[in-house]
């Protein structure tokens, strides 16, 4: 699942019925570390510089187990992360968002028509000699957005790890203006779905990972040194035992949690359990819409002219925390995390919340949350694929 949030106006993509929003900064860069595979996650202006059109973007912007391997991300404004990687033989680079709520890898291609296209750089299968392809199409229907092409399969490279058998999709049609944007060439889907073949698997089965494990790691406040990395994790990232909670097996790493607090008084929607889909992919903290207008009351938020709930900058100091009880622990996120802290378009400083609806009011019969960045960005998060459970941990 994935949005781009372009501060007040709202986009999105989603896979499994929710909704993602996002701001995306970031530069991306490869390192390996002790085996596992590193995968940066970094800033947005080097993308731009790196591709010739900061400037454009600039003025077109509404506002100025220690085993394994990782990549760094580029951090988007706190809005979303992005890394690089490479296909084909010889390579061709691309940076994907790694979103663990949906479960293809695609990028655009030349076989695409569609204008989005022409803002990025293009997978070209007979330039390499490795793809391979049987004509299988594939379509997937996003929440604002929409990808269509065709399945091929290529060697898939982060720095020394190479996947030799990825399933890949490549874009025929993209339509309307969403994937426009030149920040992201595709999507890296993570989600804990095996027999749709993500790049996990494909790792697993090739036995390139020494535990069939990844991990998050997503900077603040724009600063680099985001990263996902694969095949175990990294405690210098964190402190403390990690807090595991089982997921649903062939989910988009789908949890129940058995209560949701307010300033530390239970709020009395969980109290037969919520769940919940842990998404790189959105950007916010996704409530059900039932609780939405309740919950932004409880913390003194108004809702501007164009309908977004936001703060007094002045008073983020004294709002009270929210409290997640998963499988019995207490994970706290303070204002701090849920208030976006931006600048409108004269530069005044704007606080807008940083929590909105999920678009679904229940799922299994349970209230349905969205943990996306914003709840993600507290922890270092841990996807055990092999136990069937996400782990977070109190950042170091």
């Amino acid at each position: 699942m994935l949005w781009f949030r372009w501060l007040v106006c709202v986009c999105g993509i989603d896979f499994s019925g929710g909704m993602k929003e996002c701001l995306i900064l970031g530069l991306l860069h490869l390192a390996l570390t002790e085996g596992l595979i590193r995968v940066p996650l970094v800033k947005m202006k080097t993308i731009m510089e790196e591709r010739g059109f900061l400037k454009e973007v600039l003025e077109d912007s509404p506002y100025s187990s220690e085993l394994g391997s990782a990549e760094n991300l580029i951090n988007q404004d706190d809005m979303a992360y992005f890394g690089k990687i490479a296909i084909g033989t010889p390579p061709q680079y691309f940076y994907v968002h790694f979103d663990t709520g949906s479960t293809t890898l695609w990028v655009n291609s030349v076989y695409c028509n569609s204008d989005a296209c022409s803002h990025h750089p293009l997978f070209n299968p007979s330039k390499s000699s490795t793809y391979h392809s049987n004509g299988q199409p594939f379509s997937i229907q996003y929440g604002t957005g929409s990808v269509s092409g065709v399945i091929g399969y290529d060697v898939v490279t982060m720095d020394e790890l190479t996947v030799t058998n990825q399933k890949i999709g490549l874009s025929q049609s993209e339509p309307g203006d969403h994937f426009a944007r030149p920040l992201h060439d595709g999507i890296m889907g993570l989600a804990f779905k095996p027999d749709q073949g993500t790049i996990v698997d494909t790792m697993i089965q090739e036995g390139l990972i020494e535990e069939p494990v990844f991990a998050f790691y997503l900077s603040r406040d724009s600063e680099s040194g985001s990263e996902v990395m694969f095949g175990g994790t990294d405690s210098s990232y964190y402190q403390g035992q990690i807090i595991w909670v089982p997921v649903q097996q062939d989910s988009h790493w789908q949890l129940v949690f058995e209560g949701f607090e307010v300033n530390h008084e239970s709020a009395g929607w969980c109290e037969n359990g919520c769940t919940g889909i842990t998404d790189t992919g959105t950007s916010l903290l996704l409530c059900p819409p039932q609780y939405v207008e309740n919950l932004h009351q409880m913390l003194g938020s108004q809702q501007d002219q164009n309908g977004n709930y936001v703060f007094d900058c002045s008073e983020v100091s004294s709002l009270p925390p929210l409290t997640f009880i998963m499988n019995g622990a207490h994970l706290h996120l303070p204002a701090s995390a849920y208030v976006l802290q931006e600048e409108d378009s004269s530069g005044n400083p704007y606080c807008l919340s940083g929590i909105s609806s999920s678009g679904e009011e229940y799922r299994n019969g349970l209230p349905y949350w969205i943990l996306g960045d914003v709840f993600l960005r507290q922890f270092y998060s841990v996807f055990d694929q092999g136990n069937a459970r996400v782990g977070f941990a109190t950042l170091a």
